[in-house]
């Protein structure tokens, strides 16, 4: 017997959601025998993403019936069932949750039909519900609201089932009630962790750090780890017994915490490469002409002027952007096409290097803005808190670390910086690590210190 569920919650912080629709098909395998499906007034505020995508809202919910009203028939009716949901893992810690602070202890055996459909249906586009079911010719209607949802799920359950010929799948992704759920030690431990970005530490017993990780999100990226099927996520389930964290405000200095980090504690569990980042470099030179050359080299050591790359299509892509940015002949920079700065293309020569000077200057901005070799540099990005920025510290193109500033404080004098910085020791990886990020655009204000030295 299956009780094919869905939920509609009111967003918020993790494990602070209410319910405020669900829909409930009691399903023999062969036909629907029971049904059950509500508003629920969740007693809290909607959050305004979720009323556009559902379209209820507060004003709706006001005359609905509580949870405490509607738990015993929920009760009744999952009673000796498997519970079906797509994202069975959200839906059902929701519920537990409701139950949880009503003082009952809720548990079911689950079935997911997103883990179900990929076992079955591998080659689909996207394991989403709506786009699943479309896919399938399976008609839907008010998509995002409970009980079309949970009619949807049903549609889709029943071809699962049919597909599902040996059974042996189904007896694969039935998961204990436990599963995806967290222990008390560990809901403890997750709700005492920031949404934020950050560093985190999985500790043992022994307080040894067994994995650490870089995030946007450490609350969510923990309680992942707590709730994931994996063989690393086993493991941390079985072995973790605290975390803690460090916020850095800025992603980047999250990374290169992460990496300079990993190689000084080499966590258990962490899977720690000791080989470059990157594997090519562009290099600028002269090379024995009078205009600056760019060539894509195989990351050996070059005296060059350089930029790192994970790849030559990462460097081929560079290339072609910056010759869009820069208003430079993608032809002088090797990339085989033809620019529209001469009528005859660049067959006879390029007539966009005819001007060293200005074609020179150019190219130099491309190192200027992208590349961190031989500069001495502060980067300041997000701080953890209103009135701070992040810094990171380069001389001579190698990270020496990180610290906060405030953002009216003197950050123009690099030896004042040195002694607000939290030393890192640098190397070609944390220098790749920063010019990958310069690429990405993220907003990052850069400050030549160079002149000062």
């Amino acid at each position: 017997m299956y009780a094919i569920l869905d939920i509609e919650s009111t967003g918020g912080k993790y494990n602070e959601e209410g319910i405020m629709e669900i829909a409930i098909h009691r399903f023999d395998g062969h036909k629907v025998v029971d049904k059950f499906m509500s508003l629920v007034n969740p007693e809290r505020e909607i959050q305004p993403f979720v009323t556009k995508l559902t379209g209820i809202n507060n004003h709706m919910l006001r005359s609905a019936p509580k949870f405490h009203e509607v738990a015993k028939r929920i009760v009744e009716i999952t009673e000796g069932t498997v519970l079906v949901a797509h994202n069975a893992q959200f839906d059902y810690r929701i519920l537990r949750t409701e139950f949880r602070r009503l003082g009952y202890d809720f548990q079911r055996k689950t079935l997911c039909t997103v883990d179900l459909s990929k076992k079955l249906l591998p080659d689909a586009e996207s394991h989403s519900l709506g786009k699943l079911v479309r896919s399938l010719g399976i008609p839907m209607s008010d998509r995002h609201r409970a009980n079309g949802d949970a009619i949807a799920t049903l549609k889709l359950f029943k071809l699962l089932l049919g597909k599902d010929s040996d059974k042996q799948i189904m007896k694969e992704v039935i998961r204990e009630a436990e599963h995806g759920e967290l222990s008390p030690n560990q809901l403890d431990m997750v709700s005492e962790l920031p949404s934020e970005t950050g560093v985190y530490y999985m500790h043992d017993k022994d307080g040894e750090i067994i994995f650490l990780g870089k995030t946007k999100n450490i609350k969510k990226r923990v309680n992942q780890h707590f709730t994931n099927a994996g063989t690393l996520a086993r493991k941390l389930q079985k072995y973790t017994k605290k975390v803690s964290y460090e916020r850095t405000g800025s992603e980047l200095m999250a990374i290169l915490k992460e990496y300079v980090e990993l190689v000084s504690t080499r966590p258990k569990y962490n899977s720690i490469s000791h080989k470059k980042l990157f594997s090519h470099t562009v290099n600028f030179s002269l090379n024995g002409e009078p205009h600056i050359t760019v060539k894509i080299v195989k990351g050996q050591m070059q005296q060059e002027q350089k930029i790192r790359f994970n790849g030559v299509s990462s460097a081929i892509n560079f290339l072609k952007r910056a010759s869009e940015e820069f208003d430079i002949c993608p032809a002088s920079m090797g990339l085989k096409k033809s620019c529209s700065h001469n009528e005859n293309g660049c067959l006879s020569g390029c007539s966009d290097i005819k001007d060293v000077e200005n074609y020179n200057q150019k190219m130099l901005s491309i190192l200027h803005k992208y590349g961190i070799e031989n500069r001495s540099l502060a980067l300041l990005d997000k701080g953890r808190e209103h009135g701070e920025q992040g810094l990171v510290l380069i001389k001579n193109g190698r990270l020496q670390g990180f610290g906060y500033v405030e953002l009216n404080h003197q950050i123009n004098n690099i030896h004042i910086l040195e002694s607000l910085i939290t030393p890192m020791c640098g190397d070609e990886n944390t220098t790749f690590i920063i010019e990958s990020y310069l690429r990405k655009s993220h907003g990052l204000k850069v400050l030549d210190l160079s002149p000062s030295l």
